[in-house]
């Protein structure tokens, strides 16, 4: 049997639109196909070729096995049973011939999977003629001066011309032995890829607009002729971890993803899709992965990957296999099921399964939205990069969803010292999730146990909804994120009474975000309405305001939560400014109406509204700058009262506030009424309402 370097076919086509470099590219039928067979080791043609042999216009089908046979025939004849196709170029077998046999459904012979390159086995023998991607076939024969067959049919000169230029590499100077055959993939090879892995930045590309059914196999039809990497399609998931309609895939060089990117627009069914340039870090941020045991579960080749979304939470691999049924086995049973799950362990509800052949896979795929338990599940075809992307998520999904950055706070020095609660990423506390609405921090200290310890100095928050009840969460300061860590194992799920407690660790900077009001739900937080845009506070009636002492609570809470002093407007017959010290975001709790879940003493103030004033020496300084005729600081803090009766007079107010001593003797100086009808009084001692 003659190997393929002894017989080569040259083998010719073109488009009905462009052609030359851009064949291919505009994704037009083939409309002409023309063949000649070259004998290497007798050096000279063996077939001719007629005008009336090309006019004939028969289906690509029947070109395709009249092409096979007349070959296969005129080999015999020769002794051979063996050949190589012999191209100008990689642009017609795999831009144009794979790609249209694969919308057509039809199955090339196995001679269209290996082809000789022209251009590359002469930039071989002259590299000096210049860059592979620039030869023509008439700039090569220029250059080994052999002057191009005179022919007028379209496709007899160029094949004849490709036979001279061969013959004319087989004898000196150059005795070319054509040794290189470029090869196409007969399918895709789905893997695992490791976020280790070296990715070269130019062999990876972005699909843009597929179908959200689509797999990576569609994709893989979509590229057919381009050679994809091992593990290369990794489709792209949106934040609710559904498909967005975007793929990267990663090819085995920059050539062929060149090729790809002349396929921007091609159509995949009735939809056109965009193809961009992307880089090897977007591959691996979406496809690789870390996990061992997702490692494990994709070394099995060639399987197909079905994802089963919906599972109920209490479902077992015993029920996953009995409803997908007798009809699609899963490969080794349980070790063919992949459970996604959070990082403390709880199910996602989403699983993978792996079939043995797509027939399997097709029946496991008609039970989409059967139910099992009191749910319907939903199954879809998967890809192992979407096994990662998946696992990956939900592995460094945080156990509260991710924070926005702080607005920036002016740092006001306070004269209390009781520690506060400084926001920050270190994982150093765990939160407390089903708590009894009848625990109090006793309770909780005798569920740590020993670890009681490692508690932080007031240190144990519990969490009440706006009614001012337990809402069965709490928050504990751990001493160290190892220490935290360690509770968070040994106690997850420990009984308190009648109810086990979920434990789960978090940092300093979620658990601040609850306590000062972000909604707890199960998408993640709601910002407290202290993030969100601040509202202009109301305009008030002059009045003069003495600033006063901070107490012992306020302190507590006030680096997160005061911002930069404001100075109202000032009446016109008194120069000098009053100065009223508030934080705006302070201001949102007080004029929305919102759900929240709100924290309890004695880390935050109570649930009673109020305006906070700077401590004394500050108030002193500001005022020394603005205004030298100032009242001089006194001890004392500001009150804010909302929804007062219109009716409502000093007196009542007073009477509100019986037992509590007041700075000045003049009361009535002390009430500012706004346009609202809301007034305020500064009493001299903090009020714990």
């Amino acid at each position: 049997m003659a190997s393929h370097s002894d017989t080569l076919v040259v083998f010719f086509g073109a488009t009905a639109g462009a052609n030359g470099g851009k064949l291919g590219s505009d994704e037009r039928e083939l409309i002409l196909l023309v063949w000649q067979i070259v004998d290497l080791h007798e050096n000279k043609p063996k077939t001719g070729l007629t005008a009336e042999e090309l006019c004939k216009a028969e289906p690509l089908e029947s070109v395709l096995q009249q092409f096979q046979q007349s070959v296969s025939a005129e080999l015999k004849s020769l002794g051979r049973s063996s050949y190589t196709l012999c191209v100008d170029g990689p642009l017609l077998i795999r831009q144009v011939l794979h790609p249209e046999a694969s919308k057509k459904n039809l199955v090339l012979p196995e001679c269209f999977y290996t082809f000789v390159d022209l251009k590359k086995e002469f930039h071989k023998c002259c590299p000096n003629a210049g860059p592979v991607k620039d030869l023509t076939l008439t700039s090569m024969l220029d250059y080994v001066c052999i002057p191009a067959a005179v022919e007028q049919e379209a496709g007899l000169r160029e094949v004849k011309n490709t036979v001279l230029l061969i013959l004319h590499l087989l004898v000196e100077p150059y005795n070319h032995k054509f040794s290189t055959f470029e090869t196409v993939n007969y399918k895709f090879e789905s893997g695992a890829c490791s976020k280790t892995e070296a990715v070269d930045i130019e062999t990876v590309i972005r699909a843009r607009g597929l179908p959200w059914q689509s797999s990576d196999q569609d994709i893989a039809r979509f590229f057919k002729g381009l050679n994809i990497a091992k593990g290369g399609v990794a489709l792209c998931l949106n934040a609710q971890g559904r498909r967005n309609g975007e793929a990267l895939v990663r090819f085995i060089n920059s050539e062929h993803r060149d090729m790809a990117l002349d396929r921007h627009k091609h159509h995949m069914g009735n939809r056109y899709i965009e193809v961009y340039k992307a880089t090897g870090e977007e591959f691996l941020k979406i496809a690789g992965g870390t996990s061992n045991e997702v490692a494990q579960f994709l070394s099995k080749e060639n399987q197909v990957i079905i994802r089963m979304r919906g599972l109920p939470f209490t479902a077992t691999s015993q029920d996953v296999l009995g409803f997908l049924g007798p009809d699609s086995p899963v490969t080794d049973g349980t070790e063919g099921l992949l459970f996604v799950k959070y990082p403390d362990g709880r199910p996602t509800g989403d699983a993978f399964v792996l079939f043995a052949c797509e027939e399997y896979a097709q029946n496991a795929l008609k039970k989409h939205k059967q139910i099992l338990g009191k749910r319907y599940i939903e199954l879809f075809r998967s890809t192992a990069a979407e096994v990662q992307q998946v696992l990956n998520r939900y592995m460094s999904t945080p156990l509260i969803s991710t924070l926005p950055p702080p607005p920036p706070m002016v740092s006001v020095p306070v004269l209390a010292t009781p520690p506060f609660i400084t926001t920050g990423s270190m994982r150093d506390c765990i939160r407390l999730r089903g708590l009894p609405y009848t625990a109090a921090i006793e309770d909780i200290l005798e569920f740590m146990g020993e670890h009681t310890i490692d508690i932080k100095p007031h240190g144990v928050h519990m969490v009440l909804n706006q009614q001012g009840r337990p809402s069965g969460d709490a928050f504990i300061q751990m001493k160290s994120a190892d220490r935290a860590f360690m509770v968070a194992q040994k106690c997850h799920k420990k009984m308190m009474k009648d109810r086990y407690v979920e434990v789960f660790q978090c940092s300093t900077e979620e658990m601040s975000f609850v306590l000062m009001g972000g909604t707890l739900n199960r998408s993640g937080l709601s910002p407290p309405p202290c993030k969100l845009p601040c509202l202009s506070p109301p305009t008030y009636a002059a009045f003069m305001l003495v600033p006063a002492m901070l107490p012992t609570e306020a302190a507590l809470y006030q680096p997160p939560l005061l911002a930069t002093p404001r100075t109202p407007q000032a009446p016109a017959h008194n120069p000098a400014p009053a100065l009223a010290y508030y934080s705006p975001q302070l201001y949102m709790n007080m004029n929305m109406s919102y759900t929240t879940y709100y924290p309890s003493p004695p880390v935050s103030p109570s649930t009673m509204s109020y305006f906070a004033a700077p401590p004394g020496s500050v108030a002193a300084a500001v005022a020394a700058q603005q205004a030298p005729a100032i009242l001089p600081p006194q001890p004392g803090a500001l009150v804010r009262m909302q929804g007062l009766p219109y009716n409502a007079g000093v007196k009542d107010i007073l009477s509100f506030f019986q037992g509590y001593q007041y700075a000045p003797e003049d009361y009535s100086s002390l009430l500012g009424v706004s346009d609202q009808g809301r007034s305020l009084i500064q009493p001299k001692e903090w009020l714990c309402l």
